[in-house]
């Protein structure tokens, strides 16, 4: 048990002081209680603390979240992929160091965290306000389990609802066409028939691809992270047999042949690399969707003219969209969810359900249909 006693200030005021015996061993002190009963009621707590292994010295708090950001960057970045440390060491540099990095953990409150994410929403895209949160709140974690602060003011702070747009998917004839357009039209059919990623794409060597079988071993994934390649496991660490269907026999022959077991099955024709997508406004994939939709405008305007049907017009589409699109032809095709779900690599059936619920429209209005026949049946032979 410690022990309290009266001292005096500079000024001449008479205050107390608490003295006790950290878990360790150590003496520690705290000072400037008006009262006795102040100091021995701070002991009181102090005592109970250390034998419940819930006691936090408060010099342990006085480190800042600078010091504390600069270690979790080290340990997050071995823990993650490449694209996840990027953005999230992005959003510890625009956001929350700067914000934070000079506060002590200790002196941090739940309701200026949840001010400061208000802030943030306003001018901020869910996307970027979750993860600047999301990396403040993993900080004060690491601080709770080193026992710097009894719990976390992060958590619970209520951030914006993502709103998710709506995906683009293309038919046959569009891929078709796109893939013509483009600087490599195999790789637009290969990824928009197989729904690989587009680093997963990137990184099939020759000995991942199995011609007899017509499968693809996904073991790599080669992702573009700051105008830098980052060579590793493909996103769910995870390796997986995808199938190609018999069309892509000579895009395949033509990508393998007079090729080593471990060159790359799509390079890039300037110099052998890794193939980029290009940039998202001009590069070559880009480039090709404008010429598409272009031309599909052209040919709404000529129908309006002649007093026609207009045509479709082919949607604004990432390279990430051609990986909804194998999802949606697979699915129209007749593929069920479990099929689908290891071709894409999904960790489970239910979060392909998810992810593509609005594939599944026409299953609803069968059963609608289904049930309306039972009911009419079982009605006729009552």
């Amino acid at each position: 048990m410690g022990f309290t006693r009266p001292y005096e200030t500079s000024a001449g005021k008479r205050l107390w002081e608490a003295r006790y015996r950290r878990p360790d061993g150590r003496t520690a002190r705290k000072a400037s209680f008006r009262t006795k009963r102040e100091a021995e009621a701070f002991l009181a707590t102090v005592e109970v603390s250390k034998l419940q292994g819930a006691y936090i010295a408060p010099s342990d708090a006085q480190i800042t979240i600078g010091a504390l950001g600069a270690d979790w960057l080290v340990a997050h970045e071995a823990a993650v992929k490449p694209s996840a440390f990027y953005s999230d060491a992005s959003a510890w540099r625009v956001h929350v160091e700067p914000k934070w990095g000079k506060r002590k953990v200790g002196s941090i409150r739940h309701t200026e965290i949840a001010a400061w994410v208000a802030e943030l929403a306003a001018a901020r895209s869910a996307t970027t306000v979750k993860r600047a949160h999301g990396v403040l709140a993993a900080i004060l974690d690491g601080a709770v389990r080193d026992r710097r602060i009894p719990s976390n003011p992060a958590r619970e702070v209520k951030t914006p609802r993502k709103t998710g747009k709506a995906r683009a998917y293309l038919t046959h004839e569009q891929v078709e066409r796109l893939a013509q357009e483009s600087r490599y039209p195999d790789v637009v059919r290969f990824v928009a028939y197989t729904g690989l990623r587009w680093g997963e794409m990137a990184g099939l060597r020759v000995r991942h691809v199995d011609r007899a079988r017509r499968r693809i071993s996904v073991e790599e994934n080669a992702v573009f992270v700051g105008g830098r390649v980052r060579v590793g496991t493909p996103k769910t660490h995870e390796r997986r047999t995808v199938p190609y269907p018999p069309f892509l026999d000579e895009a395949i022959e033509r990508a393998t042949a007079h090729r080593g077991a471990d060159d790359l099955v799509w390079p890039a024709d300037d110099d052998g690399g890794y193939l980029s997508s290009g940039k998202s406004g001009t590069g070559w994939f880009a480039g090709a969707v404008k010429r598409v939709v272009t031309a599909d405008m052209a040919a709404v305007d000529a129908a309006r003219a002649a007093g026609q049907p207009e045509p479709p017009v082919t949607p604004y589409v990432t390279p990430h969209d051609l990986r909804h699109t194998a999802a949606s032809l697979a699915i129209s095709a007749g593929a069920n969810v479990k099929a689908v779900q290891r071709m894409l690599g999904h960790a489970s059936a239910a979060m392909t359900l998810d992810t593509y619920a609005d594939l599944f429209d026409d299953d609803l209005d069968a059963v609608a249909s289904a049930l309306d026949a039972a009911r009419a049946e079982r009605l006729a032979l009552s």
